[in-house]
C-alpha cells in the first residue's frame, strides 16, 4: 500500500506517521497475543484496563464505548461476556438511579493488574534511545495526542485542558510551571496537562 509506505512519503511528517503506524501494529500484536492468553478480545482487555485507570465517573456503558471507540451494540455485548467472567458488575449509580455503572470485581482488579505489562516491549524499545531522544519523543508524543484529542480521533477526557479547574498560561514567567490548577490552587508544568486527573471536571465551554 504506497498511502502505508514510507518510500511515498517523502516529507519528515509522512515518513514519521508511517513509522507510528508501524508501532501501532505492534501494539495491536501485542494487546491480541495478551488477550489470547487470558482467553479475552482484545477489547475486553481494553475494556478492563480502561475501567481501571479512567475517572470512576466515565465508568458507564456510553463511557466505555467512548473510551475504546466502539460502538454501543457492542460495547453491552461485551460487558455482558465480562459479566459472565465475574470480572466487571453493573451498579445502578445511588444519585441517579437511570444510570448504570460498571465496576470491577475483585478478579477484574487483578487480572487489569497482571495486564499491566502490556506495553513492556514498548517500553524496552524506547528506553534504548539516548535520553534525550527519549525526552523529545515523549513531548512531541503529548503534542500529537493533544491535536488528535482536538480534532475528536481520539478520547482523552481527563486532560487539563478540558477541564473547568485548568487556567492556561497563568503564570506566563513561570517556564517550569506556566498554567495552573484551581482546583489544586498550584502551578502546572506543561507536561503534566498532557497526564490523565482524577480530579478532572468536564469544562463546557471547552468541548
Amino acid at each position: 500500500m504506497k498511502a502505508l509506505n514510507s518510500r511515498y512519503r517523502h516529507s519528515p511528517a509522512g515518513q514519521l506517521a508511517v513509522a507510528l503506524y508501524r508501532i501501532s501494529q505492534a501494539i495491536q500484536y501485542l494487546l491480541r497475543q495478551r488477550a489470547e492468553q487470558e482467553s479475552l478480545s482484545a477489547a475486553q482487555v481494553q475494556a478492563l484496563l480502561f475501567l481501571k485507570h479512567s475517572r470512576p465517573s466515565a465508568h458507564t456503558m456510553g463511557g466505555l464505548a467512548k473510551g475504546i471507540s466502539l460502538a454501543y451494540p457492542t460495547i453491552s455485548a461485551m460487558v455482558d461476556a465480562l459479566e459472565r467472567k465475574g470480572l466487571v458488575q453493573r451498579k445502578v449509580q445511588e444519585s441517579d438511579r437511570r444510570t448504570i455503572m460498571l465496576h470491577l470485581t475483585p478478579e477484574g482488579e487483578k487480572l487489569s493488574g497482571d495486564l499491566e505489562n502490556l506495553l513492556d516491549e514498548i517500553e524496552q524499545a524506547i528506553q534504548a534511545l539516548p535520553q534525550a531522544q527519549q525526552e523529545a519523543l515523549n513531548q512531541a508524543a503529548r503534542q500529537i495526542i493533544y491535536r488528535l484529542n482536538a480534532a475528536g480521533y481520539i478520547h482523552l477526557h481527563e486532560m487539563c485542558w478540558h477541564c473547568q479547574f485548568f487556567r492556561q498560561n497563568a503564570h506566563p514567567d513561570d517556564p517550569h510551571g506556566p498554567h495552573h490548577c484551581a482546583f489544586m490552587d498550584a502551578p502546572l508544568a506543561e507536561a503534566d496537562t498532557y497526564l490523565d486527573c482524577p480530579d478532572f471536571h468536564p469544562d463546557p465551554e471547552r468541548r
